[in-house]
């Protein structure tokens, strides 16, 4: 399997072959105008204003869209070359049988991209066999031995969000915590709720001990939520208030799928 990465891709997209392939998609000139304008908008950089004349501006919405425009002959030439492409924006792999496929899928994919002005990162660029311990990241999921599970980096920035809305100082009261929080919850449960179950109950029980360490201080107690508290405060007491459980999530999601 090809787990294939552009060097700074959304810097580097040539404008005139952009705006070339968009053409053939829209036919409106003021959709037109209006999208060269943004690409030639310009940029202040240490106090110096200067228009680029290749890349996508990051962050805007409209960016995915674009550079899908752009890589779309590189879809197609893969699949006429028999290759599985999976890719969104910048983001792909080829799956490949073998290695030998691998590097061949590898070489193909590298020379479109430096014939349209891109190149690969040698770094990042690699390939991965998704059958052995290591396995490799796509879309935010970690995909190893015919699982798949949120990676380090999605889990991680799941557990920045609700740290930051369940610190000890929190004066709102619990029931307004746990209804901000669930909508993180919620969204990022939506998106990963296709992961390996084991991923769940780890995060569920995280989740709880930041409110009880909320609780606990509450009543003059230090540290984070532990011993008694989980009698003082059992799951039971949470699942009361409404807070979002991704381990009964999933197990409904399953449960669906299975009827």
């Amino acid at each position: 399997m090809v787990d294939g990465d552009i060097r700074n891709f959304f810097e580097m997209i040539p404008h005139r072959p952009l705006l070339a392939r968009i053409q053939k998609k829209i036919a409106d000139g003021r959709i037109l105008k209006l999208i060269e304008a943004f690409l030639n908008q310009e940029v202040m950089q240490d106090a110096t204003r200067w228009t680029p004349e290749d890349g996508v501006p990051q962050g805007a919405v409209i960016s995915p869209l674009l550079s899908n425009i752009y890589l779309n002959p590189l879809d197609h030439l893969m699949k006429k070359a028999g290759f599985e492409m999976v890719r969104y924006a910048d983001d792909w792999i080829v799956l490949c049988r073998s290695a030998e496929e691998a590097e061949r899928a590898l070489n193909k994919a590298g020379k479109w991209l430096k014939h349209n002005g891109l190149e690969l990162h040698p770094e990042k660029t690699r390939v991965v066999n998704a059958s052995q311990k290591g396995g490799f990241d796509f879309l935010g999921y970690h995909f190893e031995r015919g699982y798949r599970w949120p990676s380090k980096k999605s889990e991680r920035k799941l557990r920045d969000s609700i740290r930051s809305k369940t610190k000890r100082n929190n004066g709102c009261n619990m029931e307004c915590i746990i209804e901000n929080i669930n909508k993180t919850l919620r969204g990022w449960f939506e998106y990963f709720k296709h992961g390996y179950h084991t991923t769940f109950l780890p995060i569920d029980q995280w989740v709880r001990m930041r409110l009880r360490s909320i609780l606990r201080k509450r009543r003059g107690g230090r540290g984070r939520g532990r011993g008694d508290d989980h009698h003082r405060w059992p799951n039971a007491w949470f699942k009361d208030r409404g807070l979002f459980f991704l381990t009964a999530a999933h197990a409904s999601n399953c449960q669906s799928l299975k009827g």
